[in-house]
């Protein structure tokens, strides 16, 4: 048992050589052989051995004699004392590291991006398995300061990301996410959205996201995709024209979107706005397979919604219903 173990594990208990130890010398006031103290507490010899070497590395126990025999107990408040000053003279000397590194690869950022300027394939950075992208996502998040705006797409995870935005509410960033109007229909989601939304996130969705994507303070671009392989990747953008279209796209579909509100699952909220997409892909001659996978729903959700759709119109084909369908949303939009 180590040190971490004791302090991070279960409580100490009845029957815990540790703590049969440490009562036994707090009891005696000291601890004149090991062997004597296992035998009084029927404890193996081993047993015995390794619950005082974690009671002196916890500081709780001190050797009093040169040849390493003799025990006495340590108050444990001191004992505290103790070791939470060595744990902070540790944090101190792992942030000066820290410092150091990156003091280190801020010599180079530079030169990085002077090679950067005169090559366009060096604007975007790629990273691949979810290692690095999980890696990267928490650097990026930890840097974060104001805001982050998120465009969740279609078989996009937005679970992989919740973590990271409830760190940044936490820490009093504005996180606002448009999702696509699949997620309120998928209870697990929308009970997660909604745990986002009750820490303070502003959550939207809309018929179609093209690509997921997170801006982090306006600046730094995270585009997320999937490798042949099956492997997660994203893309870092150092594009400042590519973060001003994502921008403006971002803020297009916000204009357009609905607020998610409460937990009550299902297309309710957003039946009028998502019939017109369904209608808008259906006048363009797309199958129910495309169009349920540009909508990010089942095939068999979005045949349901075509269904309801000709029977409002009356239409005896999908192509007349799509065209109908959308001339009649058209009007309404004039």
């Amino acid at each position: 048992m180590s040190v971490t173990t004791l302090f991070t594990g279960r409580s100490p208990a009845d029957g815990d050589p540790v703590t049969d130890i440490y009562r036994y010398a707090a009891r005696k006031g000291v601890i004149e052989a090991v062997e004597v103290a296992a035998e009084d507490l029927g404890l193996s010899l081993r047993e015995a051995h390794e619950a005082v070497a974690n009671l002196v590395e916890s500081r709780l126990l001190r050797v009093d004699d040169s040849e390493g025999r003799r025990f006495v107990p340590v108050d444990p408040e001191l004992a505290s004392a103790s070791l939470v000053s060595s744990v902070e003279r540790e944090i101190y000397q792992r942030r000066e590291l820290i410092d150091q590194i990156r003091e280190r690869m801020g010599a180079f950022r530079s030169e990085y991006g002077d090679a950067g300027r005169s090559s366009a394939a060096s604007a975007v950075e790629y990273l691949v398995g979810a290692m690095e992208v999980r890696g990267f996502l928490k650097m990026a998040g930890d840097a974060c300061r104001d805001e982050v705006l998120a465009m969740q797409a279609a078989g996009g995870d937005v679970e992989d990301l919740s973590q990271m935005y409830l760190t940044l509410l936490a820490r009093g960033v504005t996180v606002r996410i448009i999702c696509q109007h699949r997620s309120r229909a998928d209870v697990s989601t929308r009970m997660l959205l909604k745990r986002l939304t009750d820490a303070g996130a502003a959550v939207f969705t809309v018929s179609h996201v093209p690509r997921s994507a997170v801006v982090f303070d306006r600046a730094l671009v995270v585009m997320f995709g999937v490798e042949d392989d099956g492997e997660a990747s994203v893309a870092r953008v150092h594009s400042h024209g590519i973060a001003k279209f994502l921008l403006d796209l971002f803020n297009h579909l916000w204009e357009t979107a609905t607020p998610l509100e409460g937990v009550e699952v299902g297309y309710a909220n957003v039946a009028d706005d998502l019939q017109q997409a369904i209608a808008s892909l259906m006048a363009k001659g797309y199958t129910d397979e495309v169009v349920a996978r540009k909508l990010g729903m089942s095939v068999r959700s979005c045949r349901r919604h075509i269904a309801m759709l000709m029977r409002d119109l009356d239409a005896t084909s999908r192509f007349q219903a799509g065209v109908q369908a959308a001339r009649r949303y058209l009007g309404a939009a004039g």
